[in-house]
């Protein structure tokens, strides 16, 4: 067996809206063989994998699958299902998947349902080498590599506390991009997206992190304000920490200045050997040393979010508590093998370990690691509470008493944190510590969570629902508008005219095209950019008040989407296009791809589709939101329809682009002024100024504005590049258009054979990756349609030897009855473009279908350049205006 192809599809994808891997394998010598035909196979399988036992499978019901293996399936489906119950037993909760052949070979495309990337990756390889061994009848154990999977996967897993704050934004509605491998979360798209790192916002400035980090200087403006927090000092020598010690009066706590996780802390110190010792673990972290007042009481967290405390902890120090058999040593391996502690912050407790601390610690209480306590006798390996040194909590949220409340937020705030974990100790926290029994330790930026999401006593508190509250208010936006607009051909054009509506009603818009990634008019990422990377530029962007998406098939198969779900899609066509290219061999399967876009719309959001396709028509069953129709007729039938269901449609009427709702009709501007139209010439635009006024409608943009933003939208190298550009050189024309298939050829030839011309000169190429028959209909659509034809090629070959798709285009010319004297091929695009202008007499258009821009762009400036300064030496010779032909350029 071998893999293919193995994928990580990391959100929407047209196998499945939930995330998924694609693993194609190829399956050789086992292709055809059922299980039931492989000795021993289900019987194994079943005895390394038993809750394969209660997959349900096609009947439906536990049991289906062990039905299927008996009647004897095939091993695709095995992987599938295997694939799927391996992520089971490492505890992801997941159950989609499918198998299929792919083209009647030995490969099979295997799709299944994935939380950890990392780990669906490893899995889908393991899987396959595990069914090979078994169909080979070797001995597999798989405990090793399941563990190791699990390891790798650990390291690229959100932590609790991120996880439940991503958690809590996925149930408000709230769109998550993981930026990074680390655990920091964008919430929300564009303007009013937020960004958080564990439980710091881009709300929580630098200064305030780095005081609150500082315990000394968070100390003094603590008690400067009358926060009740202990007396000590800092210092630098051991000399100067044990005179503070005396000073104060044991017991003292000695820790570094800097520092967190409780690390290097000591605390209940008692004699000056104590500090000595506490002193010298101290310094390893920082060294500045503070030595201070030890508070006696519990340790208390309370969680500050915003304005209030959302919850309050009490922290039991890491401990384990004697059996009267196993040594200390042996308690603590026994505590660590408890399924809720991990290493770090991966789950809800941390593992405990020993330390110079925890030696110091045991010595004081008279053991060591190799002491037997009695049975039920506590012994502590930590003095602080925190949970990452291996500590327990108790949820003590309604018994803080609200003076202590009114402390901790004014802690918080005076420290200048929004999100914030303020430490006081006092023995009781139900009453007030300005009576004199407590005082606030620390206030920490970045405070962990776990401990009120999991308390292992008493209430669990959804403080990520809170911090998401705070960042996101009742009532506040958390998105920006996203419109996607997909199909064939247009897409281009209609996204830069829904853009140019929405920068005139005011918006900064953020735009992904084939000719880059825009924000309003600066491009900051050159290239054909219509895939998931290019719009996640977009949504990261802080400027953008709108985004509008660019969505091409290409990116679609190959990453899925790169959002979540749009508020309004658009569907312009479905023509032929790309057939044979990535599995999609017919209109069918185009549709099927494309169809993507208009499912991942918001149920309050709009899909605007095009009436007057029928393959468009037919994608509406997949639509679970509102529809807007377009169409060029009036008369319409399916408009008709839509409209008598209380439907929205935009369509042309006496030729003014009208809006149909069930208020009436609404008048928006007739097509001639519309300037990308050429008068009406232009089809095509017409279609996409109906699909613009669509989208531009169901964004509520007014009427007025639509009428200026399209009158003002011209189909040039500035507003509209490489999309039926005109340029005008002396007595002739030369057209640049970007149509590679072969409707956008039909609607390029129909618009230049309406622009009056003597001659209509055309420099065709095709794309490499057509089909032969597409391409020869190509050349024989030119051949009926141009007086001349120059026959270039496309700089990436697409896997063709050079000259074969020249040679196709030249046969579908000759085939439509063209003189082959009229006929010239020229492979370098540039270099026909310049001989069919040298050749372009007074009258003759000439139109290229060009590949690269810039390059055609740039001849074309070059000889208007030569034009102008040839008539300046005209004009300083006779004296008056000359018009040049074509030859004295």
């Amino acid at each position: 067996m071998k893999i293919c192809e193995l994928k990580a599809f990391k959100g929407r994808s047209i196998y499945s809206h939930k995330k998924v891997i694609k693993l194609i394998v190829d399956l050789e010598e086992w292709s055809d063989t059922p299980t039931k035909n492989i000795r021993c196979f289900n019987d194994n399988l079943l005895k390394i994998l038993p809750g394969l036992r209660e997959h349900h499978c096609s009947i439906g019901k536990p049991g289906g699958f062990v039905m299927r293996l008996r009647e004897g399936t095939y091993l695709a489906h095995v992987i599938e299902h295997c694939a799927l119950e391996i992520q089971n037993m490492l505890g992801y909760d997941v159950s989609f998947g499918k198998a299929r052949q792919i083209e009647n070979s030995n490969r099979y495309e295997i799709i299944y349902e994935y939380i950890n990337e990392s780990a669906g990756l490893e899995i889908g390889k393991y899987t396959v080498h595990l069914i090979e061994s078994l169909c080979n009848g070797k001995n597999v154990g798989i405990k090793t590599h399941l563990d190791e999977i699990k390891k790798r996967a650990m390291k690229s897993e959100l932590g609790p506390s991120s996880k439940a704050i991503m958690d809590a934004a996925f149930e408000r509605g709230i769109p998550i991009i993981r930026i990074g491998d680390g655990s920091i979360l964008q919430l929300g798209y564009g303007k009013y997206q937020k960004r958080i790192e564990a439980t710091i916002t881009d709300n929580t400035s630098c200064i305030s992190v780095d005081i609150a980090c500082d315990k000394s200087t968070t100390k003094e403006i603590l008690r400067d304000v009358g926060i009740p927090v202990p007396p000590g000092s800092v210092c630098t020598v051991l000399h100067d920490a044990l005179e503070i010690a005396e000073e104060l009066g044991y017991p003292v706590v000695v820790k570094p200045e800097r520092g967190n996780q409780g690390k290097g802390v000591s605390l209940a110190l008692t004699s000056p050997q104590e500090v000595a010792e506490a002193f010298e673990i101290a310094r390893k972290i920082d060294e500045n040393i503070i030595v201070e007042k030890y508070i006696q009481g519990n340790d208390y967290r309370v969680l500050v979010v915003g304005d209030r405390v959302v919850a309050v902890s009490q922290r039991i120090p890491a401990h384990v508590i004697g059996d009267g058999e196993h040594t200390i040593g042996q308690l603590v391996e026994l505590t660590n093998m408890d399924e809720l502690r991990g290493e770090g912050h991966e789950k809800a407790l941390t593992k405990i370990k020993i330390d110079e601390i925890s030696i110091a610690l045991l010595r004081k209480q008279g053991y060591n690691l190799s002491s037997i306590p009695t049975p039920g006798e506590r012994v502590f390996l930590k003095s602080n509470g925190n949970i990452s040194s291996g500590g327990i909590a108790f949820d003590r949220t309604d018994r803080v008493h609200p003076v202590n409340c009114e402390i901790a937020v004014r802690a918080a705030q005076i420290i200048g944190l929004d999100i914030a974990g303020v430490d006081i100790a006092c023995p009781d926290i139900s009453k007030p510590i300005t009576e004199g029994h407590g005082a606030v330790i620390e206030v920490n930026a970045a405070p962990g969570i776990r401990m009120h999401l999991y308390p292992s006593k008493g209430k669990q508190r959804n403080v990520a629902k809170n911090i998401i509250d705070m960042l996101f208010p009742s009532g506040s936006r958390h998105s920006i508008p996203v419109i996607s607009v997909t199909g064939t051909n247009g897409k281009t054009t209609t996204v830069r005219m829904i853009a140019h509506i929405l920068r005139v009603y005011g918006y900064n818009v953020g735009m992904t095209t084939t000719g880059g990634v825009f924000i309003n008019d600066r491009c900051v990422m050159k290239g054909d950019t219509t895939g998931p990377a290019s719009a996640k530029v977009v949504l990261t962007d802080k400027n953008v008040e709108v985004a509008v998406l660019e969505t091409a098939r290409g990116g679609i198969i190959r990453s899925g989407l790169g959002y979540d779900l749009s508020d309004i899609s658009v569907l312009t066509n479905v023509t032929e296009d790309h057939l044979g290219i990535d599995g999609v061999y017919t209109l069918d399967d185009l549709l099927y791809v494309k169809s993507l876009v208009i499912e991942a719309v918001k149920t309050n959001g709009y899909v605007v589709l095009n009436a007057d396709d029928p393959m468009v028509v037919q994608a509406a069953k997949r639509v679970r939101s509102n529809i807007i129709y377009f169409s060029k007729q009036e008369d319409n039938l399916i408009i008709h329809k839509h409209l008598a269901e209380g439907g929205i449609a935009v369509f042309l009427k006496d030729q003014y682009i009208t809006i149909a709702t069930g208020d009436g009709f609404l008048q928006v501007l007739h097509i001639s002024r519309i300037p990308a139209t050429y008068d009406g010439k232009l089809v095509y635009n017409i279609e996409n100024s109906l699909a613009a006024v669509s989208a531009a409608y169901a964004m509520k943009i007014p009427v007025d504005t639509i009428q200026n933003a399209l009158s003002s939208f011209y189909t040039d190298e500035l507003q509209n590049p490489g999309r039926f550009n005109l340029f005008n050189i002396g007595a002739f024309r030369v057209v640049v258009d970007y149509a590679h298939n072969i409707t956008g050829y039909r609607y390029t030839v129909d618009a230049v054979k309406k622009m009056g011309a003597s001659r209509i000169i055309g420099i065709i190429g095709v794309p490499g990756d057509r089909d032969n028959n597409t391409i020869k209909r190509i050349g024989y659509l030119s051949g009926k349609s141009f007086d001349y034809i120059f026959i270039k090629e496309d700089a990436d070959l697409r896997g063709r030897r050079k000259g074969e798709v020249a040679d196709l285009l030249k046969e579908g010319a000759l085939s439509a009855g063209m003189d082959s004297k009229n006929i010239q091929i020229i492979l370098s695009e540039v270099q026909a473009l310049k001989t069919a202008i040298k050749k372009a007499k007074a009258g003759d258009l000439i139109i290229i279908f060009y590949e690269r821009f810039e390059p055609v762009v740039g001849a074309i400036k070059d000889t208007l350049s030569a034009f102008e300064q040839k008539i300046q030496r005209y004009k300083t010779v006779e004296g008056e205006d000359i018009i040049l032909g074509a030859t004295e350029i």
